[in-house]
C-alpha cells in the first residue's frame, strides 16, 4: 500500500505492475474496496500497465487531513477527489474504469476532463447523477430496490449503519449480486475497509445529498453545477451491462445519447452488481480491449 497527499486527503491506494506502464486507475464502490480488484489486477499487469486502486474517501486507510473538513460523500467530492489523485501522481492520461460510486468518479472524470482520460469501462452506463430530478418516482420494482438508500434519510438508518455496519454491508452484497456465491472469507477480506472513522458519515452524507436532503461542500459547487448540465463522455468508452444486477435502475441503453465518442457495450448475463469481482476476466478484458485500441 502507498499514499499521496492532496490538498483534502491522504489517499491509501495499491499498486501492481510496472511503474513505467501505461496508467489505469480502478475504482471501487460502496460498500467494497480495492479487494474487488485482486483478480483484474494481475492480468493489467502482467500485460505491462500500471495499475492503481485507491480507496475511497471514508474507506480503508483513506483519511481526512483536517477535523474541520465536511465529511462529504457528494459525487463531486469523489471525482474531485480523483483528479486529486492523478495529479499527485503525476498521471496526466489514464484508462479508467470503476462500478458503483467508483464507476460514477470515473464518469465524472471522463465527461469533465476528457484530457485526462484514454478510455473508460462503466458499469451501468452513464452514472452521473441529476439531482434536480431526484424525487421523480422510479417504477415500484426499482423502488423496492432502494430502501437502503431512504433507510439512510433517517437517524434510524445512520445508526443502523454504525451499530450493524458488517452485517448490513454483507446484505447487500448478496442482495445486489444474488448469482455471486461468495464465502465468507471474501466479504471479511473487505470488511475492514468498512471501519474507516469517516465511514458511516461520507456515505450519509452520500445518500442524502443525491436527494438534495442536505448541502454540499461548497468547494465542490462549481463542479456540481457542471454536473447538473448532465455532460456528455466523448472518451473511448466501454459500458458493462449486468444481467443479474438487485439494484435495478434503467436499461444502460437510456443513456447511450450520454457517450458521444467511440463506443462499445457488452452485456455479462448472469453476473451482479459487483462486476469486477464476480466476472473479472470480462472487466479485465474491456480495460485491455480500450487500453490496446482493438
Amino acid at each position: 500500500m502507498k499514499t499521496v497527499t492532496t490538498d483534502v486527503l491522504e489517499i491509501a491506494f495499491e499498486q501492481w505492475g510496472p511503474d513505467d506502464g501505461a496508467p489505469v486507475v480502478l475504482l471501487h464502490g460502496f460498500p467494497y474496496d480495492v479487494r474487488a480488484f485482486d483478480e483484474v489486477a494481475p492480468v493489467l499487469a502482467d500485460a505491462g500497465h500500471r495499475v492503481i486502486a485507491p480507496y475511497l474517501r471514508g474507506f480503508g486507510p483513506t483519511r481526512f487531513l483536517d477535523d474541520a473538513t465536511p465529511r462529504s460523500g457528494q459525487q463531486a467530492a469523489i471525482g474531485a477527489d480523483l483528479i486529486a489523485l492523478l495529479d499527485a501522481l503525476d498521471i496526466d492520461r489514464v484508462v479508467l474504469a470503476g462500478f458503483d460510486w467508483g464507476g460514477r468518479a470515473a464518469c465524472i472524470v471522463a465527461a469533465l476532463r476528457p484530457e485526462r482520460v484514454t478510455g473508460l469501462v462503466t458499469v451501468d452506463g452513464y452514472t452521473v447523477q441529476h439531482i434536480a430530478s431526484a424525487n421523480e418516482p422510479a417504477p415500484p420494482t426499482w423502488e423496492a430496490t432502494y430502501w437502503y438508500q431512504y433507510y439512510f434519510h433517517g437517524e434510524r438508518g445512520r445508526l443502523g449503519l454504525e451499530r450493524n455496519r458488517d452485517e448490513l454491508c454483507e446484505l447487500l452484497w448478496r442482495n445486489w449480486s444474488p448469482t455471486w456465491n461468495f464465502t465468507p472469507e471474501t466479504f471479511a477480506a473487505s470488511a475492514p475497509s468498512l471501519h474507516n472513522p469517516d465511514f458511516v458519515d461520507v456515505v450519509i452524507h452520500s445518500y442524502r445529498h443525491r436527494f438534495g436532503l442536505v448541502e454540499g461542500d461548497p468547494r465542490y459547487d462549481a463542479l456540481e453545477a457542471a454536473l447538473a448540465e448532465a455532460p456528455p463522455i466523448m472518451v473511448p468508452t466501454i459500458v458493462l451491462e449486468t444481467g443479474a444486477d438487485g439494484v435495478l435502475g434503467g436499461p444502460v441503453d437510456d443513456d447511450r445519447d450520454h457517450f458521444v465518442g467511440p463506443y462499445g457495450q457488452e452485456r455479462l448475463d448472469g453476473v451482479g452488481h459487483n462486476v469486477p469481482q464476480q466476472a473479472p476476466r470480462e472487466f479485465a478484458r474491456a480495460i485491455l480491449d480500450l487500453a490496446t485500441g482493438s
